[in-house]
């Protein structure tokens, strides 16, 4: 009997984690992933735009780009809004220079009650620390293979 009951047990769980389990369509994330993600450049290239018919140099104006894309990523995690945001949209929010501001912004956040130090400034980069780490030591490798191709003549 305690078979019976066991396997009634199971296929009631399996039914109920098929219920509660939410379905994706994957051209409808595509879609929101393209849309935002394209939203966000547009954004971007509309700064860079202004900032060159400002009379700003190219790279001038990049800078200026990259930074106003960082605030306004950081104040729309502040808001609450990027998350949503990235709710919505999926991979589309994790162009680089906001998904990394926001990563960073999140992380001091939720750990900002814990303390200047002891949250904010070791919780800050749980997510965005790896990233910079594997930037500067792959950095640093293609360095070295960079030198000692220059060495030998090759580069």
């Amino acid at each position: 009997m305690p078979d019976i009951q066991t396997q009634k047990k199971q296929k009631e769980y399996e039914k109920y984690v098929k219920q509660i389990t939410p379905t994706h369509s994957l051209p409808l994330n595509m879609a929101r992933a393209f849309l935002v993600g394209g939203l966000i450049c547009v954004v971007g290239q509309c700064i860079m735009n202004l900032c060159l018919g400002y009379g700003l140099e190219k790279q001038v104006s990049g800078s200026w780009t990259s930074g106003i894309l960082i605030l306004l990523s950081v104040l729309l995690t502040g808001f609450n809004i990027y998350p949503k945001l990235a709710k919505y949209a999926g991979a589309g929010s994790l162009v680089p220079i906001t998904g990394f501001a926001n990563s960073v912004a999140a992380s001091a956040i939720e750990f900002q009650k814990e303390g200047q130090v002891m949250g904010i400034g070791c919780k800050i980069f749980t997510i965005a620390g790896p990233v910079i780490l594997f930037g500067i030591f792959s950095s640093w490798i293609l360095g070295i293979v960079y030198w000692g191709l220059k060495i030998s003549g090759v580069a």
